[in-house]
């Protein structure tokens, strides 16, 4: 959508997810018991992204998204829309925080858009900034599923990629400008095996897409694997950084990396809000590591911001905005 112009240097932007705000888990448990359908739960949800996007537009990030709002969880809100797929048991993913891991009963196939109509509404309300399409990845699909049906790891990842690839195919033709695939599985088997499973797999998901392409890691021993996935065909990775204290910088120099980055400069599993000053010292870390020229550098948070109070994500967008603006006028 015309009418924004994204910095040229240091643009700001999000992984994706948001606190919950307004109706949006009133209407997830809404559709979970019966008492509406999904066109009726889109239709509530509205009212949340509106909330979400009005927030990133306070803080002025550059590019945004719809903040997740009907996502109950990034693996099952894809299963439960795709062919091959029915609900699973609980399962513990860390701390107190469980998921139903979905299970493949079938052959994985697309049957109508996902996400679209939840992204487009957030481009309509985001006053001409672009929106990012942010779908999990086949990867971290296939590994936080079980497989009942395929017995086959490669034939289940392509047949997701496949699927994945209808959806982004849909959202190209309403202009999507972003397309970003989120696998914080990859680095928790940091294996050059698996890497090279997810390449073949991207290969189908990113294969002719005009639009900028985005693979989202966080955590694990991505430096592991760091020389298998750079061939990946992809524009960016958006890397958690801050988290771990930068340890992947002088890996990233060491492997001559060379696209563009989107680099986490917020502590998403902290309360305490990074400072304009300590986020700006994140960026001239970078910048002193002569990896990559400031063109080729996004400035975004380790990964969603879901699980912090709404006014602790505010905040902490707020001064990541501001201290991208003062990098700019530097490097």
């Amino acid at each position: 959508m015309p009418g924004y112009e994204v910095p040229r240097k240091f643009p700001t932007t999000v992984v994706g997810s948001y606190p919950k705000i307004g109706p949006a888990d009133k209407a997830i448990k809404m559709r979970r018991s019966g008492e509406i359908g999904e066109e009726e739960f889109h239709r509530i949800a509205r009212e949340s992204i509106r909330m979400v996007v009005e927030d990133y537009l306070w803080a002025g990030v550059d590019i945004l998204s719809d903040g997740e709002q009907t996502r109950e969880d990034m693996v099952v809100y894809f299963a439960e829309r795709m062919d091959g797929y029915r609900e699973g048991d609980w399962v513990r993913v860390f701390d107190n925080v469980y998921f139903r891991k979905p299970v493949v009963v079938g052959r994985i196939g697309w049957r109508q858009p996902m996400i679209l109509e939840d992204w487009e509404y957030a481009r309509s309300v985001a006053q001409g900034r672009p929106v990012k399409l942010i779908l999990t990845g086949p990867y971290t699909m296939l590994e936080w599923s079980f497989d009942l049906h395929y017995g086959d790891r490669r034939e289940l990842i392509l047949d997701l990629a496949r699927a994945l690839r209808r959806e982004i195919d849909a959202a190209l033709a309403r202009g999507a400008e972003y397309v970003q695939v989120d696998e914080p599985a990859l680095s928790t088997r940091p294996f050059r095996e698996e890497a090279e499973l997810l390449k073949e797999a991207l290969d189908i998901v990113f294969r002719g897409v005009g639009a900028k392409r985005i693979v989202h890691i966080c955590y694990g021993e991505l430096e592991r694997i760091l020389p298998y996935i750079l061939e990946y065909p992809v524009d960016q990775f958006d890397l958690e950084m801050k988290n771990s204290g930068f340890r992947l910088l002088p890996h990233l120099k060491e492997y001559g990396y060379d696209k563009e980055i989107g680099y986490g400069v917020i502590d998403v599993h902290s309360f305490q809000v990074e400072s304009v000053e300590e986020v700006k010292e994140a960026i001239d870390r970078l910048m002193k590591a002569d990896i990559v020229g400031p063109e080729k550098v996004y400035i975004d948070p380790d990964c969603g911001l879901k699980r912090l109070p709404r006014e602790i994500a505010r905040e902490k967008l707020r001064n990541m905005v501001e201290a991208a603006r003062l990098a700019r006028e530097e490097w």
